[in-house]
């Protein structure tokens, strides 16, 4: 489905991207994010497809706002009959429809009694009611704690697979993109770039999107110059004590121009058990600063000159290396998972 609006008020805003599946729209706070849900959802003038014309009560859609809007008086059944027609089955068809989200347990439960996955699944139940065609989530992350979070997303995709729904998400959580089946990324409330998770977060197409995804590597160097022999772009890392590196060739970037910069942690390569395999494409010399141990892998930060650069290893080679702070070591930065684009000031 094609999701193309335009937004005159409160507002200015155009977003023209694809909607399959479970689809993420990541943006910053006051992009107009759920503005744009609202537009979609009728619920604000704006010109666009799906829906265009229609009032909010004829547009098939499902709503989830933030913090679901559940009727606390309301019991579960209550809160999802409420989007039903009146008349004596409503409570069976409220039934059935929290049956669809394996909920009919907590049927007369108030939503005080409930978890936060099951406050969202009450809510689900109430929106397909509606019979939508789309469904709308708003920071669907927001109201979930660390430790629950996982558990609750995946059972809210499933079910959006299971239904066959194609929804759309909107947040700021890059964690959520990766969980998509689709990626859209808003900057300057229009979208910069679209793709798989895998496409998108691998290769993001410009600063601001890579800070949107919550890459820590982000870097400004200076071009020196090219070597078209060997299809490389010379920059100089001047915060990291005049570093240079070598980057896939851009010729578009002129000697002495300021460019941004990032690699990914798992690409910043520490030496390997055999070492004589593999070749140094970037060798950069840091020191220790700090390590986080997340079970089978481990984060690192070297400071290297004025910068900080965070690496991600398996356990077992953080520990070969000895990597504590205060350790001195060279590792590598692989040039082809270096990205660069032009300063923008």
């Amino acid at each position: 489905m094609r999701i193309n609006y335009r937004i005159d008020h409160p507002l200015q805003l155009q977003a023209d991207f694809e909607v399959e599946d479970f689809t993420v729209l990541l943006g910053q706070s006051g992009e107009g994010k759920t503005t744009l849900l609202r537009a979609i959802a009728g619920l604000l003038p704006a010109q666009g497809e799906p829906f265009s014309g229609l009032p909010p009560q004829h547009r098939a859609i499902g709503y989830l706002p933030q913090g679901y809007a559940l009727f606390p008086h309301l019991r579960a059944w209550e809160n999802v009959a409420f989007a039903l027609p009146r008349g004596p089955q409503r409570r069976a068809q409220a039934l059935e429809l929290l049956a669809r989200v394996r909920l009919v347990h907590v049927a007369d439960h108030y939503p005080t009694a409930l978890s936060g996955g099951q406050q969202q699944r009450v809510a689900l139940a109430r929106a397909l009611a509606r019979k939508p065609q789309l469904l709308l989530l708003d920071e669907p992350t927001s109201a979930l704690d660390a430790g629950t979070r996982d558990e609750v997303m995946a059972e809210l995709i499933f079910d959006m697979h299971e239904f066959g729904l194609p929804t759309l998400a909107v947040s700021h959580d890059p964690y959520l993109a990766a969980l998509a089946d689709r990626v859209a990324a808003m900057s300057g409330r229009r979208i910069v770039q679209q793709g798989t998770p895998a496409e998108v977060l691998s290769r993001p197409a410009s600063v601001a999107v890579a800070r949107l995804l919550g890459h820590r590597n982000l870097f400004t160097a200076r071009v020196v110059g090219h070597e078209s022999s060997t299809g490389v772009t010379l920059l100089q890392w001047e915060a990291a004590n005049g570093t240079t590196l070598r980057v896939p060739q851009q010729p578009e970037l002129a000697a002495g121009q300021l460019v941004q910069w990032m690699i990914a942690p798992t690409a910043v390569r520490l030496p390997s058990f055999k070492p004589e395999r593999h070749r140094s494409d970037n060798p950069v010399t840091g020191r220790v600063e700090t390590r986080l141990n997340l079970g089978a892998h481990c984060q690192v930060a070297l400071r290297c000159g004025t910068e900080r650069l965070w690496l991600a290893a398996p356990s077992n080679l953080v520990r070969h290396h000895g990597l504590e702070p205060g350790r001195e070591i060279t590792v590598d930065l692989r040039s082809n998972g270096l990205l660069c684009w032009p300063h923008l000031g």
